[in-house]
């Protein structure tokens, strides 16, 4: 009997390293380069792990560059990287929760969003810096980050496509305001995948009928970015049902985006078209 019982307190004892093993080797920490020692502590204060119990991996300015540099002033990424984040894996299904601390530019919505393009999902993640800060570093970071604990590669493609759908997002906010932006950005993303859009002058016209649904005017030039920043998602293997899932919080709102009825034509029958009428023109 006490030889069984033994050997059950080992087991449970080996079962239970296992899991924390398990819980550890989902959990990781990204810090910016450039904060002090007492900043480096505060923010692990503040993500509740201790140096040693979670692996913890550097972001550096020149990656804040690498992303942003050609979509934002260097007011927004500086010269020093201090926003910082913890990122834990979830379980499938569970969506992206996204939580910020002394950030400014970016916004939780934002954050989700971009990441949703670079295929992370199912994680919980807190960025937090101890100053105000931009924000910029934090998204290279949470990029790291979960490939790391996922295991599973971003492409390039898509860490820059994410990088700029942020950076202009955010500069729109600047613009019409933050929440508008948001909202027309998420709207237009979701629009265009549902329906496979991928031309420009249709991607254009999506822009402006959600804009005016949403009571937002844009300028030409305004529009432009946007459709440059569409061109790219639109390429992107992107699902509505993966949104779905990481946007558990919106559901209804991407219901609506769904069901709207904007009539877009492809490159293919407008150039019909065209040939239609010029034969009707032709021949009476």
């Amino acid at each position: 009997m006490k030889r069984i019982l033994s050997l059950s307190i080992v087991l449970i004892l080996c079962l239970s390293s296992i899991i924390t093993y398990a819980n550890e080797d989902d959990r990781i920490v990204t810090l910016g380069q450039d904060l002090t020692q007492e900043e480096r502590q505060q923010i692990l204060n503040l993500f509740g792990v201790k140096e040693g119990e979670v692996n913890i991996i550097e972001v550096t300015n020149e990656e804040e560059w690498q992303y942003f540099g050609d979509y934002l002033d260097e007011r927004y990424i500086g010269y020093n990287a201090i926003s910082s984040v913890y990122v834990e894996r979830l379980p499938k299904g569970s969506g992206l929760s996204v939580e910020t601390y002394n950030i400014f530019y970016v916004t939780k919505d934002m954050y989700k969003d971009a990441l949703i393009t670079a295929g992370v999902e199912d994680a919980k993640i807190i960025v937090a810096s101890p100053k105000k800060a931009s924000g910029t570093a934090a998204l290279t970071g949470i990029i790291k980050a979960f490939e790391n604990v996922s295991g599973e590669n971003i492409t390039e493609e898509e860490k820059k496509v994410a990088s700029e759908e942020i950076a202009k997002t955010a500069k729109l906010g600047e613009e019409i305001g933050k929440e508008k932006a948001q909202e027309l950005i998420r709207n237009i993303k979701i629009y265009i995948i549902n329906n496979n859009i991928q031309d420009k002058d249709s991607i254009e016209k999506v822009i402006k009928e959600i804009a005016s649904n949403l009571s937002i005017e844009l300028t030409q030039e305004q529009v432009n970015e946007i459709i440059s920043l569409m061109e790219k998602i639109s390429k992107l293997d992107l699902d509505i049902d993966q949104i779905r899932e990481q946007l558990k919080d919106i559901q209804g709102k991407i219901d609506e985006i769904l069901n709207q009825n904007i009539e877009v034509r492809s490159l293919l029958q407008r150039i019909l078209d065209a040939i239609i009428n010029f034969l009707k023109r032709l021949f009476g």
